[in-house]
């Protein structure tokens, strides 16, 4: 149910609709398709700064991946700040090579981010997720 609010805040706020929400460290990260990006966020980055003080949460925007092979553009764009070094597409998983500072910030306190990212690419990609 809160998923569903916060897509129809952000139609609201943004006039673009979108079916992807989900939440990654804290923050709620809206995918919409590439052409919408700076339009979603909005001049100055109005849109975001509006709905982060409705939701006193980050907010972060996202482009759609299209299919596997913009996987590692996605999971950049969600993870970052935090930096990786590679990402491995094999039929069954994607592995997620980093250095061992980023590692620890991939995986979160209580696995929580690495569980979190692990039902995201399940969900898009339909692929088990590891980190290396």
């Amino acid at each position: 149910m809160q998923d569903i609010r916060y897509l129809n805040l952000f139609n609201k706020i943004t006039r673009i609709s979108t079916r992807f929400c989900f939440k990654y460290n804290e923050a709620i990260i809206f995918c919409v398709p590439m052409r919408f990006v700076s339009k979603a966020i909005g001049e100055g980055g109005q849109n975001i700064k509006k709905m982060s003080e409705i939701l006193h949460k980050r907010i972060k925007i996202v482009p759609n991946p299209r299919g596997i092979q913009d996987a590692k553009k996605f999971i950049e764009a969600i993870v970052s700040p935090v930096k990786f070094n590679d990402l491995e597409i094999t039929d069954e998983e994607i592995i997620l090579n980093a250095g061992s500072n980023s590692k620890a910030a991939l995986i979160g306190r209580n696995k929580r981010r690495i569980l979190e990212m692990q039902k995201i690419v399940k969900d898009f990609f339909g692929k088990e997720f590891r980190i290396i």
